[in-house]
């Protein structure tokens, strides 16, 4: 009657095989340190997989961290590091001070004594105009390609979007001295040769990615 996933990125093939009429799907999101669900998406054939909105009681920001004028508040639809705010953040990190006050900092945008800290998850994500939060993987997963930075992430979750891709994964790759990003995946159930076509992929992340 009812799934709920969570603990990893939900790939749109389990959507596909388990989603049914009568039938919930609910994708989870949320880390340990931030007392584990934060929030909650409902999944649905054909549709954006999401980790949804915030639970009651928690905030989800999207931050920009590389600058000097300190955290920055990035708006709708731009790719920065996931954070939590909410009375459910744990106290820190069990005698690892210096790993604490990096990922455990003071919210700049609080609204009160429930949330005046904010925790690092060091994911990606972006929320969609509709308030809805796009995962797009771990922000440790940025790579730097003829002086530009790339992130991993992104290109798997534009990549599994695409027609007949199950799962995806992406890296940088040296071959004879060059550096290249190769993609690697895995087809979905019923997949056509045209749909797996290397040139096919290639037209279709240039409408989303960066040459």
């Amino acid at each position: 009657r009812i799934i709920n996933l969570g603990g990893e990125m939900c790939p749109e093939t389990v959507v596909e095989r388990f989603s049914k009429p009568g039938r919930q799907m609910f994708n989870t999101y949320g880390p340990t340190e931030a007392t584990v669900s934060a929030s909650l998406a409902r999944l649905e054939p054909g549709r954006l997989i999401t980790i949804g909105t915030p639970l009651p009681n928690y905030g989800l920001l999207v931050i920009h961290t590389e600058t000097d004028k300190g955290l920055q508040i990035l708006p709708r639809g731009d790719t920065g590091e996931l954070c939590i705010i909410g009375p459910g953040l744990s106290a820190g990190y069990l005698g690892r001070p210096d790993l604490t006050a990096e990922k455990f900092l003071a919210n700049p945008w609080s609204a009160g004594p429930d949330d005046p800290r904010l925790y690092r998850t060091g994911d990606l994500a972006r929320i969609e105009p509709d308030g809805q939060v796009v995962c797009l993987g771990r922000t440790d997963d940025q790579v730097k390609i003829r002086g530009f930075r790339v992130e991993l992430g992104e290109i798997e979750a534009a990549l599994a979007q695409q027609p007949g891709i199950g799962t995806t994964a992406v890296l940088l790759r040296k071959d004879d001295g060059i550096d290249r990003l190769v993609a690697y995946l895995v087809p979905a159930a019923g997949a056509t040769d045209e749909q797996l076509a290397p040139a096919t992929l290639r037209r279709a992340l240039a409408g989303k990615l960066p040459p």
